[in-house]
């Protein structure tokens, strides 16, 4: 159901300070060539409308060359040449309070709470109002129904002046600045049936209709409280991902000071100090130290990869083990972090919606309507002369044509929807998913935390003499390393019978000890065995440089897998895999999983490529991903989904999360979302059937005001019935039913190349 500027965001809204023309050119990025950029945040805009007015009204400022909504974050990006522009001033002129952008704030939701009060107080009003009428209705002597009359109306009091703010505000911003909306109509009926309600139980009438307007309130609150809801998930995606950006960094001066900064005033070129356990907080490179890396953040590959002198370092990357010195070579606002929040955004918009649908259709019923009770109150007024008659009628059309049914047609659907597949181990953090994943031709997989389980296992084959076994589990238990952890798990403490004299953790390499004169190492092949070892051979146990152990590592792949990929390929859905990870592991799990299309080594931003280009091609690919390099690509996917262990950003940015272990969440939640997509079509059908119906009987006079509530309230009971129809089918069931909520022993397993250690 369409909303707009000026639903109310609290009870009291606050009131935002004046941004002056200084302010905000302050606030604002130059871009080169004259032309300067700021973001500014609207809080009360909510739907498609909205963005279209806002678009509009600030590409019509002078200098303007750009003006972009993004509805999730509630973020206008605009660009403009010459003197700043009076954006905040616009805004305002187009209902909307503004102010500058804050990527750091953590905004509440005041929106959400007053919208729950409201339906609460809607609730309880009109349902007493319905258990007083009962009385009414069964014949009560006069006296009896003239306090009843009373009672009520002071119970519709509340639910009028609290409730009915949320489309009163919204109503007269409309008209404030000459233009309707659909709440126009809505405000004007729950205000004359209320007051026709008060002046008959003045006037001892036997009617009054204070049940429609406190029902009518109800109803339509349930549809916009669904809406919100659905709606607020999204912006949860991008905030996280600037929560990995550090606020500041210490800075080495050259007459060897130390200054600690914020992020915002660091400049290309200064020397920064990055401690073990700080994230990197802008691009550069190793100036000195050793250390490893968790670069998920880049690549969504778990494994730390060792870093030395000269290594290129991204905004956002986790130092583990050593502390570094780097050189910035970008400002905070050019780095990878900043420019992976900008493909997020850009990737965010303009998503086929049926709510657009729903929009389009709420922008015809305003004008429609109005013209309609006018023409009905006209007509009855010259037929019969009695303007009680004639007003009441009037009533009567504009609360049965109430777009009820229309308003709760899509998003009834995807909550039932969202609680079926969360009976499955599926949640779903956007409605509109459900409509988009029925569309998909194409799925595009990660591989390693995707397809893969992500864990390291040590290999069971090959024979490990004991006595080494325990050396090397001796030296694994005192490191986190993923690699160690494995050994350390398999072979247990260790009981070497060495007593080590030195042990140390070299970063990117692996632990070095000393035990009866001899040097043990444990660790990258080429550094445990020096010239006789090569690069990627895999992990060694080494004595003064000869082999006494090697180690391979396998990762598990997710249960189901294979019958995942198998239905979707019967289904006639094309499979892929994008993957940051090394060309021989991929091409390994392709083959497994009989794929025949993958890509290996790919960043980011090539990821996003490969799915844009396939959506140039016409298709729509659903992404299934787990890492933060996979943010990007998953927003810009037709549509996401990602597995519970996934980064938090990765949750955040999906549409989708599996909880269960299984990759039968993929074609049930296809399934799920094809059925979804049928009831809503089937809804709008119901919908648009019942004012074809409701209409003509209105305007001929066969329905009174609390006839026409309750046929409203009706057909809004019909479609919720028809989407409680929603069941994920048995087959369904038994597929995720059968995967565990954590990885099984049954899991599928493949031997994969060892890494760094």
């Amino acid at each position: 159901m369409s909303c707009c500027a000026a639903d109310a965001a609290a009870a009291a809204r606050p009131v935002n300070a004046a941004v002056s023309r200084e302010e905000l050119l302050l606030a604002s990025r130059d871009l080169g060539d004259g032309v300067r950029q700021v973001d500014l945040a609207v809080p009360e805009m909510h739907c498609a409308d909205c963005i279209r007015k806002i678009e509009r009204g600030l590409a019509a400022v002078p200098g303007v060359t750009y003006a972009r909504v993004n509805l999730s974050t509630r973020r206008a990006s605009v660009k403009w040449s010459g003197e700043a522009p009076p954006l905040i001033e616009t805004l305002e002129g187009l209902g909307y309070a503004a102010h500058l952008f804050d990527m750091g704030a953590e905004e509440g939701d005041p929106q959400l709470a007053f919208l729950l009060r409201a339906l609460a107080v809607a609730g309880f009003s009109s349902m007493n109002i319905m258990l007083l009428s009962v009385s009414v209705w069964s014949g009560a002597d006069p006296g009896t129904r003239q306090a009843f009359h009373w009672i009520s109306a002071l119970l519709a009091l509340p639910a009028l002046v609290y409730s009915g703010q949320v489309f009163f505000r919204s109503a007269w911003s409309a008209l404030r600045h000459g233009r309707s909306n659909m709440d126009v109509p809505i405000s004007i009926g729950v205000l004359l049936a209320f007051g026709i309600s008060v002046y008959d139980t003045y006037q001892n009438g036997p009617h009054a209709y204070f049940d429609a307007a406190t029902s009518l309130l109800f109803f339509l609150l349930i549809g916009r409280v669904l809406d919100h809801m659905m709606r607020e998930k999204a912006r949860k995606a991008v905030s996280g991902l600037v929560r990995l950006a550090p606020r500041g960094a210490t800075v080495l001066r050259e007459d060897g000071s130390r200054d600690y900064l914020p992020v915002g005033e660091i400049e290309p070129g200064m020397a920064l100090m990055v401690a073990a356990g700080d994230r990197v907080p802008v691009d550069g490179t190793v100036a000195s130290g050793a250390s490893e890396l968790d670069c998920s953040v880049v690549t969504g590959e778990s494994m730390p990869q060792p870093v030395g002198a000269g290594s290129e370092l991204k905004a956002g990357m986790l130092n583990l083990t050593g502390g570094l010195t780097m050189v910035a070579t970008a400002r905070s606002e050019n780095s990878f972090l900043a420019e992976m929040v900008r493909l997020m955004e850009v990737a965010e918009g303009g998503k086929a919606r049926y709510r657009q649908l729903a929009d389009r259709a709420a922008q015809l019923y305003s004008p429609v309507i109005h013209a309609t009770a006018l023409l009905t109150f006209i007509g009855w007024l010259a037929m019969t002369g009695d303007w009680h008659r004639s007003i009441g009628i009037a009533i009567a059309v504009l609360i049965i044509t109430c777009p009820c049914a229309l308003g709760l047609a899509v998003p009834i659907v995807q909550v039932v929807a969202a609680r079926r597949l969360f009976e499955n181990g599926i949640m779903v953090k956007d409605g509109s998913a459900m409509e988009r994943m029925a569309e998909i031709d194409t799925v595009a997989f990660d591989k390693t935390g995707t397809l893969t389980l992500g864990r390291l296992r040590l290999e069971a084959g090959g024979a490990i003499d004991p006595a080494a076994a325990a050396i090397a589990a001796s030296l694994a238990a005192t490191s986190n390393h993923p690699v160690s952890r494995a050994i350390a798990a398999r072979y247990g403490a260790g009981a070497a019978g060495l007593h080590f004299t030195r042990l140390a953790e070299i970063p990117g390499q692996g632990i070095e000890a000393e035990a009866d004169g001899a040097v043990y190492r444990l660790g990258r092949a080429d550094w445990a065995l020096g010239a006789a070892g090569r690069p990627g051979e895999g992990t060694v146990l080494s004595r003064d440089g000869q082999a006494l152990a090697a180690f391979a590592f396998r990762d598990d792949l997710r249960p189901e897998a294979r019958e995942a990929v198998a239905d979707l390929r019967q289904q006639g859905i094309a499979t892929l895999i994008l993957s940051g990870d090394q060309p021989p592991a991929v091409a390994a799990v392709a083959r497994d999983l009989g794929i025949g299309d993958y890509a290996a080594s790919v960043l980011p931003a090539e990821k996003l490529a490969r799915v844009t280009a396939l959506a140039a091609a016409g298709h729509k690919t659903l992404m299934v991903g787990d890492g933060l390099n996979d943010a990007p690509v998953l927003a810009a996917a037709h549509v996401s989904m990602a597995p519970a262990t996934a980064a938090d950003i990765g949750r955040n940015a999906a549409d989708f999360v599996f909880l269960r272990a299984g990759l039968g969440a993929v074609p049930l939640a296809l399934a799920v979302s094809r059925e979804a997509g049928r009831l809503i079509q089937q809804n709008f059908g119901l919908a648009i059937l019942y004012n074809l119906i409701a209409l003509p009987i209105a305007i001929a006079g066969f329905v009174t005001p609390l006839i026409a509530s309750l046929a409203m309230s009706l057909s809004s009971i019909v479609v919720v019935a028809n989407a409680l129809r929603l069941k994920a089918g048995r087959e369904d069931r038994r597929k995720a039913s059968r995967s565990p909520a954590l990885p099984a022993a049954q899991a599928d397993t493949r031997a994969i190349p060892a890494g760094s250690r």
